[in-house]
């Protein structure tokens, strides 16, 4: 398909979604199950107007699903607004860590003695399969930057955090079937240097920078009362490009180094806000409720310059633009990426992927947080609930692209992207079916508990 066809197909879909989006509102699924559709029905299985094979398109899908999951964290990282000390964090931790690891041996274990996978290649997929998505499970992550609930919260931490336990598993992956067997010597240099080194300098260069940038930026605009005129999507972009450039000079993890340059500049706002528990984009809003659904420019447009040359007002207005312009461009990516999802699974679909669904999904996730998660941080239902939200998404195409990339054989290369594209379709269809109902139905509960 050329880009004429692509630009009306995409178009197409975009009015559907726009013209339809207070129908859909109403509708027991996500949106994301709608552009899957779209694209299984403009792919191979459909009307046959795109069809592509991933070993094709692997080293520019590997750019843009990063872009996509790396805007995703960073938004991920502007929400949390909580002290890291704080209890809704302990439940991220968990589900980062232990949750995690369990995880990638249970698919593993799965891949190796059901399958019959070698076990570097079970590795690999247990690692590509094994973090929730920092995208496509945003409507189960907090919803702003006052929310504390300790689901939601635990859930969008994870999402963040997962890249300092699955990349490196994924790095082990390819390295266990380059090296064929374990070996003392390159086994405790991957410790080293993809754990013990990259994990925490990408949070610290990324926390650091995204704290030092913020102050700066919104110490200047305070100081100069430019608030409105300011380019505040030029600054996140920024941010985003260095926190992820400076943690992969330092041979740190890039994806961890921007989320933590999210929670720095969050961190930044609160610093201006002299520790409140109001965020100070909550603050824009009341002061100019008439355009509290426009963008942020023009409310800071209504402040006079008295308003604007306060530092706390300056982080409002900063901090409520980086969201708009996060979550405009995170929703256009998705769209993109779920749509040639749909297409690539007509094409590399592979039945072994039921199995392996059900089996992470009903089975392996829910009994790890379960059996791993403290109920002082979680209680049994929100166990039950975070068991169920472990939803697969752009994260592990973006690990799959990187792993096609780097030196896989081209029937190993197959059988990864054929179990790859069908276990994360069938999660798309699965949680897209059962996350509303799910969701109102523990908002539900919380409430009567409350």
């Amino acid at each position: 398909m050329n880009f004429l066809e692509w630009m009306a197909v995409l178009g197409v879909l975009l009015l559907i979604l726009a013209l339809a989006s207070a129908f859909l509102r109403w509708l027991p699924i996500t949106t994301s199950l709608i552009y899957l559709g779209f694209g299984v029905l403009i792919g191979q299985l459909g009307i046959g107007l795109w069809e592509m094979e991933f070993l094709h398109i692997a080293g520019w899908m590997e750019h843009l699903t990063e872009v996509a999951v790396l805007v995703s964290l960073f938004v991920s990282g502007l929400k949390l607004r909580m002290p890291l000390r704080h209890p809704a964090w302990k439940s991220a931790y968990v589900l980062a860590g232990p949750v995690m690891l369990a995880c990638i041996g249970g698919v593993t274990l799965l891949c190796h003695y059901v399958f019959g996978l070698s076990w570097g290649v079970a590795v690999l997929i247990g690692a590509i399969l094994a973090p929730t998505d920092p995208v496509l499970a945003s409507l189960v992550q907090v919803n702003d930057a006052r929310d504390s609930d300790r689901l939601r919260y635990g859930l969008s931490g994870e999402a963040g955090f997962n890249d300092g336990t699955a990349f490196p598993f994924v790095v082990f992956g390819l390295m266990l079937i380059a090296q064929g067997q374990l070996e003392a010597d390159w086994v405790g240099e991957w410790a080293l240097h993809r754990l013990l080194w990259a994990v925490p300098a990408g949070l610290l260069i990324g926390f650091l920078l995204g704290k030092l940038v913020g102050r700066v930026a919104i110490y200047l605009r305070a100081r100069h009362t430019d608030t409105a005129m300011s380019p505040n999507d030029s600054l996140a972009l920024a941010l985003i490009a260095l926190a992820y450039v400076g943690a992969e000079l330092a041979g740190a993890w890039g994806f961890l180094a921007v989320f933590a340059a999210g929670l720095g500049l969050r961190h930044a706002e609160i610093a201006a806000a002299d520790d409140s528990e109001t965020p100070s984009e909550e603050l824009i809003n009341d002061a100019v409720p008439h355009l509290a659904e426009g963008g942020l420019a023009p409310r800071a447009l209504s402040l006079d310059d008295r308003q604007l040359g306060q530092p706390r007002v300056a982080a409002g207005v900063l901090m409520g633009d980086v969201l708009a312009f996060g979550g405009q461009l995170e929703r256009s990516l998705e769209v993109l990426l779920v749509t040639m999802l749909g297409v690539l699974v007509s094409v590399h679909w592979d039945w072994r992927a039921v199995p392996l669904g059900l089996a992470l999904f009903l089975l392996i996730r829910p009994l790890s947080v379960m059996l791993l998660m403290p109920r002082r941080y979680l209680d049994r239902a929100q166990c039950l609930t975070a068991g169920w939200f472990g939803i697969r998404g752009i994260g592990s195409l973006y690990y799959l692209s990187y792993a096609v990339t780097h030196g896989l054989l081209p029937d190993e290369a197959q059988t990864i992207i054929g179990l790859v594209l069908s276990v994360v379709a069938l999660s798309i269809v699965l949680h897209g079916l059962s996350t509303q109902p799910l969701l109102r139905r523990y908002e539900r509960s919380r409430g009567a508990a409350d």
